[in-house]
């Protein structure tokens, strides 16, 4: 049976001063479906997932998350985000807050969560991300994967519909990027509906249901990662393959 539509995006476009960031878009995503998004730089990936959470305007079309339209006025926007996790290139933390202070001040804030209650979601999900015993260290005393994990907990706090990755391995050193990877993979595996932007294209062939691949604000090509990987259908996709896999 066909899972539900967790995000569609409808013909949308977006444009910056000029410059169209995305050209009539058009992509659905299912319940428990994880989508890897990959192209080179500027082609409209972060700009794609930044219009799903509603971080930025679609300019046309029409985007709906879980049946609701998705736009700026809309009276339900708060809500829609809350549904939405997003992790970013950067972890965005509060450098004077503690770990467990980061987490929890969603939760209190925005679902009205109590002190308590929070402060135990918080720690489920440190435990989920396998970092529990950082929980009283302030984000300056963590390693960037470290910190990167604290800031997929504090999206998992808000126990979101979807998660959205944005190159959330590109700002770590090397040997720190797998355990956030892992941790990820961790989060596929359980069935969490995930939209991830990544060269990391080892993780994309072992957790992706489809690959879309983007190139000047449109996206080019879709395909499970087993045809993707072996037998691209377009010229520019390959090409992309080659420089990210050296092949």
């Amino acid at each position: 049976m066909t899972q539900q539509p967790v995000i569609e995006a409808h013909h949308i476009s977006k444009h910056f001063d000029g410059f169209q960031a995305l050209d009539d878009v058009s992509l659905t995503v299912h319940q428990g479906e994880r989508v890897v998004v990959c192209g080179p730089s500027g082609s409209g990936k972060s700009t794609l997932i930044r219009c799903f959470n509603g971080l930025e305007a679609h300019d046309s079309g029409k985007l709906m998350i879980e049946g609701r339209t998705l736009s700026a006025d809309a009276p339900h926007i708060r809500q829609l985000r809350q549904d939405v996790g997003m992790v970013f290139q950067q972890f965005n933390l509060f450098p004077h807050l503690s770990v467990l202070e980061n987490l929890t001040i969603g939760p209190r804030r925005v679902r009205g969560l109590p002190r308590a209650k929070a402060e135990a979601l918080a720690r489920k999900y440190l435990e989920r991300v396998r970092i529990p015993e950082q929980a009283d260290k302030r984000p300056d005393q963590l390693s960037g994967g470290q910190q990167q994990r604290v800031a997929i907990a504090r999206a998992l706090c808000m126990e979101p519909r979807v998660m959205l990755f944005d190159e959330p391995t590109s700002a770590l050193d090397p040997e720190m990027i797998g355990e956030v990877l892992d941790v990820m993979v961790d989060l596929a595996q359980s069935g969490m509906t995930m939209v991830v932007v990544t060269h990391e294209m080892g993780f994309a062939r072992k957790v992706a249901d489809r690959m879309v691949f983007m190139e000047a604000g449109r996206i080019v090509e879709i395909s499970p990662p087993e045809v993707f990987f072996t037998n691209p259908e377009t010229d520019r996709a390959k090409l992309f393959l080659n420089q990210i896999l050296g092949n």
